[in-house]
């Protein structure tokens, strides 16, 4: 099993635009950091795809991916939704429905705001095409199975939102939390590689971890492995790396983790 982090970045990307800060202006290339997307894999074949960020498509283009079986919508932040055109080519290119699995408390807003793609009336003039996709409502802690893997969604509290991270096989992704509730923390014991989200150092933020609370978080799942994603222009590839335990360490775009799938 594979999990490459397609964007590692917050709603306003890194570089910000307009920004001359130390990051935005970084030649390193981990500094550069597009909006939040991931993509798991297996060897035979089957992808699924988390979130689809404004810059899906480069992302995409970037990591080579011709071909995605489904898609998990975290929470419907545009950051993490409003690329969902680029869906597109998949179900062109499959001639059927893509499925999407997105949070159940969510699924009329993201009906209501991409009615060109979900209201069944609208279809496109000769010639044309939009997305044909499948929507699935997902509700905290049932079962999902996504391209033949069992996905477990995982709730975690952002705001008046409350995202749906997930645990699959070994791996326990969480983005966009303020902390791991009770159960949610519970069902993450035992993976191998944990991802979290973390804007910063210091300075508490309302709805996000910060750094010290993710690296708290990590203590808390005990994973081998932490990777933090989902990272503002506030602090660089190169201070996370000074800054943090050996075990958690910054993702940067592009990165791939491989992990042993028990199942």
């Amino acid at each position: 099993m594979r999990l490459t982090f397609l964007g590692t970045g917050t709603s306003f990307g890194v570089p910000v635009v307009g920004c001359d800060c130390p990051v935005c202006t970084s030649d390193d290339p981990r500094d550069r950091r597009t909006r939040h997307g991931a993509l798991l894999s297996w060897e035979d074949g089957r992808r699924i795809l988390v979130d689809t960020p404004p810059e899906l498509r480069l992302q995409l283009v970037r990591e080579g991916i011709d071909s995605i079986d489904a898609v998990w919508y975290t929470h419907i932040h545009a950051d993490h939704l409003h690329g969902i055109d680029d869906l597109r080519i998949f179900s062109v290119r499959m001639r059927r429905s893509l499925p999407i699995f997105v949070p159940a408390d969510a699924r009329e807003l993201v009906e209501e705001r991409f009615s060109y793609i979900f209201d069944r009336e609208v279809r496109p003039e000769k010639g044309t095409s939009k997305p044909e996709l499948k929507l699935h409502p997902v509700r905290p802690y049932q079962p999902q199975i996504l391209a033949g893997h069992t996905v477990l969604p995982l709730p975690v509290p952002h705001g008046r939102m409350t995202p749906l991270g997930f645990r699959v096989g070994p791996l326990g992704y969480i983005t966009d939390a303020k902390l791991l509730p009770e159960r949610t923390l519970r069902e993450l014991q035992g993976v191998d590689v944990l991802v979290l989200n973390a804007l910063w150092f210091g300075n508490p933020h309302p709805t996000h971890f910060n750094v010290e609370e993710a690296v708290e978080a990590a203590r808390a799942v005990g994973a081998r492995r932490t990777f933090l994603t989902h990272i503002t222009h506030r602090v660089s590839h190169r201070e996370l790396e000074d800054g943090l335990p050996p075990e958690v360490r910054p993702a940067w775009d592009g990165l791939s983790i491989e992990m042993e799938d028990p199942a």
